[in-house]
């Protein structure tokens, strides 16, 4: 398998080819967690993944709590369901914690103060309540927490991972804390490794061709961690050795030269790039050092491989897209980039 074919299945696995997915929640829902700190971004990222997408849809799906969003992985803002954010918090949430530590402790934040601004938000957003961040910081002044600096978005990243809070629609363009118990049925509490196991099989379902360290970079767990959930999961996977690293995978390989001559507009942190440790294979090799931060650009994709990137500016009636390609298109590769462009004005219309 060459890297061509490696960036071709992810294409596969992870819906941006042959999408089977018509709602914006069944797309999060298979992907487990999809990185969501640039919002609008974020939600092109579902949409790309679903048939016939529309901004609008997505919204309204984290609108009804049908997709929430809150700090999970590593700690990154995610996507997540309903169904699967209070077992994936539970399993995360520590390491997290163990990150925020330092900061914790240069911010004079202790138990006491997060038991404190924990009830404050419980109290506050009782009743289905939905509050704007703005208003979290007159409800936490009004109690004598101090919110400057990093402290209040510490304070509301450790009610999110205590499963206090989560997010809920949003206020204009402001968005709103809600409390999880109003967005999130109630779930059966997962051993650690029922856990640890549950995820790998989402991780490499949806994102495979994938290797443990990817996996246990993606996840923010241990090398260790990862090797025992994907022990667990082996049967359901095939495997392949390339330049000495094994690589994970459904046991379906599907045809991939229907893909040939298809392109993309992906967003920043794509979990297309986002997902693993080492991105080369998601590069075509004649762009390798124009495309190295291309992790952080939204990224243009031609046959299965960054080949440039592209900038959206929104006009009162109209959506500017400009791409900057990393080197000659032919014909065909052309109007497949002009066909995602106007997938992308669709989806935004």
């Amino acid at each position: 398998m060459k890297d061509h074919h490696l960036a071709s299945l992810r294409i596969y696995h992870q819906q941006i080819y042959h999408q089977q997915f018509k709602k914006p929640e069944e797309v999060v829902k298979y992907m487990v967690a999809m990185q969501a700190q640039d919002y609008a971004g974020a939600k092109w990222a579902v949409g790309l993944r679903m048939q016939n997408p529309k901004e609008g849809e997505i919204e309204q799906a984290i609108t009804d709590g049908n997709i929430l969003r809150t700090h999970l992985l590593r700690p990154t803002w995610h996507f997540v369901s309903p169904h699967d954010i209070r077992w994936i918090l539970a399993l995360t949430a520590p390491r997290i914690n163990a990150i925020n530590a330092s900061y914790n402790k240069k911010f004079e934040l202790n138990d006491a103060v997060f038991s404190k601004s924990n009830d404050l938000l419980a109290n506050a957003l009782q009743g289905n309540k939905q509050l704007t961040r703005p208003e979290l910081v007159d409800l936490f002044n009004g109690a004598g927490i101090v919110t400057d600096d990093l402290r209040f978005t510490l304070l509301l990243m450790r009610a999110e991972l205590d499963q206090v809070i989560c997010s809920g629609a949003r206020a204009g363009k402001q968005f709103t804390y809600a409390l999880l118990d109003d967005r999130a049925p109630a779930a059966v509490t997962l051993k650690h490794e029922e856990a640890l196991t549950r995820l790998a099989s989402g991780y490499f379902a949806s994102r495979g061709p994938a290797t443990v360290h990817d996996f246990a970079i993606w996840a923010g767990l241990t090398v260790t961690e990862a090797g025992v959930a994907l022990e667990n999961i082996k049967p359901e996977l095939i495997s392949e050795t390339i330049y000495n690293k094994v690589y994970w995978m459904p046991a379906y390989i599907p045809p991939t030269t229907a893909q040939k001559n298809r392109a993309y507009l992906l967003p920043a942190f794509d979990e297309f790039a986002i997902a693993y440790k080492d991105r080369d294979a998601a590069v075509n090799p004649l762009y390798l050092k124009q495309a190295r931060h291309v992790i952080f650009d939204p990224a243009v994709i031609v046959d299965d491989q960054v080949a440039g990137t592209w900038k959206r500016t929104i006009k009162k009636n109209s959506v500017e897209v400009n791409l900057n390609l990393f080197g000659q298109l032919n014909k065909t590769q052309s109007k497949a980039v002009e066909a995602a462009v106007e997938a992308y004005r669709k989806f935004l219309s």
